[in-house]
Order: C-alpha cells, then sequence, then structure tokens
C-alpha cells in the first residue's frame, strides 16, 4: 500500500525540479515558482504518509537543498548563452566593442587636456570655450574668467571641461 504512494513522492519531487527549470525559461511571474513550491510541499506530505523517517528526511532535503538550487541558478544560469539571451546580457563581441569605445574616448578626452584655446563668452563659472576651432561649453577653475581671455584645459572628465586662464607671453 505505501509503495504506490512512494512512487507518487518522487514524481512529485521530479515534478517540481522540471517545473522550477521551466521557471528560468518561461515568463510566468513566478506562478511556476509556487507551483513548483506546492508540489515540493506535496511530496513532502507523501513522504510523511509512507513513514515519519521518509517525511523528515525529505523535509530536511527540500529546506537543505531548495536555496542552494535557487542559488545555484541565480548564480550560474546568467552566465549561459540562454542566460544571456533571456536577460538580454551583452555577449562578448559587444563588450569588447564597448571596451574600444570607452577606451578611444578616454584618448580622446586625454588628448584634450592641456589644448590651449580662448573664452568666447565670460566663464562665471561655466561658459563657452573656443578649442581647435570647435566652440565646447567649459568650466572655469578658480576665478571668473573674461571672454577674450586665453585658456587652457586642465582636466577632462566625461563632457566636463575644466579650463584655467593661460598665462599671457
Amino acid at each position: 500500500m505505501t509503495e504506490p504512494l512512494l512512487w507518487w513522492a518522487f514524481a512529485l519531487i521530479v515534478g517540481a525540479v522540471v517545473i522550477l527549470a521551466l521557471e528560468l525559461f518561461v515568463p510566468s511571474g513566478g506562478i511556476l515558482g509556487l507551483l513548483s513550491a506546492a508540489l515540493g510541499v506535496a511530496a513532502v506530505v507523501c513522504f510523511w504518509r509512507v513513514s515519519p523517517t521518509w517525511g523528515v528526511s525529505s523535509l530536511v532535503g527540500l529546506i537543505v537543498l531548495t536555496p542552494m538550487v535557487v542559488a545555484f541558478f541565480v548564480k550560474v544560469w546568467p552566465d549561459t548563452p540562454m542566460g544571456r539571451r533571456m536577460i538580454l546580457a551583452e555577449d562578448d563581441d559587444e563588450v569588447e566593442r564597448r571596451a574600444m569605445l570607452i577606451n578611444e574616448e578616454r584618448a580622446r578626452e586625454d588628448s584634450l587636456v592641456g589644448a590651449e584655446g580662448t573664452a568666447v563668452t565670460d566663464l562665471r563659472p561655466v561658459g563657452v570655450v573656443l578649442l581647435d576651432g570647435r566652440r565646447v561649453d567649459a568650466l572655469a577653475e578658480g576665478a571668473w574668467i573674461e571672454a577674450g581671455a586665453p585658456v587652457r584645459v586642465t582636466h577632462v572628465e566625461g563632457t566636463r571641461i575644466k579650463v584655467r586662464e593661460a598665462r599671457r607671453a
């Protein structure tokens, strides 16, 4: 009599694992996860009906293994090709392309440091300067800089260009 119940308990555990794995690929808003948990609880109840030894073993196993399986899927799954596609992560080519763009941007920023130009407007502390024939917004470091004064770029961070008044020769 207890043997069919034992088979049902194992079948429910397998069903819970399969539905939990299916939760990773089918967007269900957590419904499949809840169904998997319900199947796990039903399996523990079946094991308890077979014998207290099976019941305690299955309950301890469920309490210990469930967080481990969930943590494994959260840690490993995003690094798989399917996981990257599901969470819209960048592939290796995109990461390499982005790194090249960042390096080019840094090189461009570094090339501006030390460049000299002319203040087009008063920098109080923000204004427009002319650098290599281009008008760019700039931030004056220290005192205000009057229009027409020579300036030198001291720091570039993203789109923020900091300048100081250059000494006239």
